[in-house]
């Protein structure tokens, strides 16, 4: 599986026979999401933000269109249990705060079972997890995290202790770019390791790391 991050909460997975993109909003990624494509389209919190549209995917041979633009894809933006193109996700009612959604509102996290991996994207998530949480959640193996948002670096290192994945994709989430520096730098020193940045992740199950791993992508959305 390949994971790319497109700013901020916006994460493609892309497996052996799906896609599967997380938080394709405008603002991340352009009105028009700058080509990227999906059979699945996840939107943690829809009520603040519009889906983009995004461009349709041609065959190589430049005919046949394939059923792989956000336009297209088959779209889920709560909670419940779904099978799409063989995908397994779950969708588990979380929060923008810590105030049970009083002051940012509500979202749902994902877990993508995609290619044998256990992925949960946790959108803007802004607070650590019940019991009950964890427990709907299941195990995972790798974790998207928001940093230095609502949920601020050392929140999100608790976050990671509480679902014990074995690799950590950290999606820094600050509206300044130096904030995000000190966050993601305070968050890679609760984790261990530096945060320097890679372009892309591939993954399978046989290359999961032994100890947690946390790792931070380079952007791939809009300017």
């Amino acid at each position: 599986m390949e994971i790319s991050w497109y700013g901020r909460t916006c994460i493609r997975l892309r497996g052996r026979d799906a896609v599967v993109v997380a938080d394709a909003y405008p603002a991340i990624v352009g009105p028009t999401g700058r080509g990227i494509t999906a059979d699945i389209a996840t939107y943690s919190h829809p009520d603040d933000d519009p889906p983009a549209k995004v461009k349709t995917r041609r065959s190589r041979d430049g005919g046949t269109v394939l059923p792989a633009s956000l336009d297209t894809a088959f779209v889920l933006d709560g909670p419940g249990e779904y099978e799409v193109k063989e995908v397994l996700l779950t969708g588990v009612r979380t929060y923008r705060d810590d105030q049970r959604g009083a002051d940012r509102g509500r979202q749902t996290a994902f877990v993508v079972e995609l290619d044998g991996l256990h992925t949960i994207h946790l959108g803007d998530i802004g607070h650590l997890l019940t019991e009950e949480k964890l427990g709907d959640i299941g195990s995972v193996d790798i974790a998207c995290v928001p940093v230095g948002g609502a949920l601020t670096a050392t929140k999100a290192a608790a976050l990671v202790a509480q679902l014990d994945p074995k690799l950590v994709v950290a999606m820094p989430v600050c509206p300044d770019e130096a904030d995000c520096a000190d966050a993601l730098a305070t968050f890679f020193h609760e984790m261990g390791g530096s945060p320097t940045p890679q372009p892309k992740l591939s993954v399978s199950i046989s290359t999961l790391p032994d100890e947690v791993t946390a790792v931070v992508l380079e952007s791939r959305g809009k300017a």
